[in-house]
């Protein structure tokens, strides 16, 4: 059952990126972010300037075939194998499906466009894989360092974009940075795996809190003995870092084990030491 939903997630994905190009995409104008935006580019510089019609599909599974071998290599096998699978239908389904006449605006097109690209892209994360491109690599330097890096790709997006805008005027490209902008917080609003939370929680029960954390997440967690400012009775707090997107399920356990504790959540920015995260298969 789990991998038939993989399956339908990362299926869902490619489709929203074939119907998001083919609608807003080229109805705005725009271009957008990570190898689809670059083949998208090459095939506008070949129609321009050498008159050649180039298919989207073929540039686009070329380009991908490099960062998908060192993911292949080094994050997982399952989770590149989905990965290509959106790679080869969206790439596939840009060239054969029509667009949708939802608008002619452009810039609906462009805040619209980059909600459907983010949430396409958070399909297929959601799924344990990627639509591929600059994905793969921000998967990989993430699965390495711990740290989410889809800013840093939005700012080698506007780099493309520069180029975009010499050739082809900067109404098109400036439109195309509010469509990656848009596509970019939509990423980290909604998928935050490389996100930290620490917990603070003060209960009369901790070791079965520290319990429930581990058999949950897998973390450890660190207990302070303190005294109520109020009660001047003593009192346990667990300390413990989790990924925000354990954070609901982390909350469920430990109201589970106490209805009572009280859990203050704090976002944390970087974590210097040992911290477990579940790999990517």
């Amino acid at each position: 059952m789990k991998n038939i939903t993989r399956f339908l997630l990362v299926t869902a994905s490619a489709v929203l990126m074939a119907v998001n190009i083919n609608t807003f995409v080229h109805i705005g104008g725009l271009l957008p972010g990570g190898f689809s935006g670059i083949t998208l580019l090459l095939q506008e510089v070949f129609k321009t300037y050498l008159n050649i019609n180039l298919p989207y599909s073929v540039v686009y599974w070329a380009m991908n075939l490099v960062p998908a071998a060192f993911c292949f290599k080094y994050v997982g096998k399952k989770f590149t194998l989905y990965s290509l699978w959106v790679v080869i239908l969206s790439g596939l389904l840009t060239d054969i499906i029509p667009g949708l006449d939802i608008t002619q605006d452009v810039l609906l097109c462009t805040v619209f466009g980059g909600i459907v690209n983010g949430a396409a892209v958070c399909l297929a994360l959601f799924a344990g894989a990627t639509t591929g491109g600059t994905d793969f690599i921000s998967i990989i330097v993430s699965e390495k360092t711990g740290k989410s890096i889809w800013n840093y790709i939005f700012i080698g997006n506007c780099c493309v974009l520069v180029i975009f805008g010499l050739l082809f005027g900067w109404n098109r490209a400036l439109y195309s940075i509010i469509f990656q902008y848009v596509s970019t917080q939509i990423l980290n609003l909604l998928y935050k795996r490389y996100q930290k939370s620490t917990l603070l929680i003060v209960s009369n029960k901790p070791n079965e809190i520290v319990d429930a954390v581990r058999q949950t997440v897998n973390h450890d967690a660190t207990i302070f003995t303190g005294e109520g400012g109020y009660s001047k009775q003593q009192r346990k707090m667990i300390y413990t870092v989790v990924s925000s997107d354990e954070e609901g399920k982390v909350i469920h356990a430990i109201k589970y084990v106490d209805p009572n504790a009280f859990v203050n959540i704090l976002q944390t920015k970087v974590i210097k030491g040992n911290f477990f995260m579940k790999k990517n298969d």
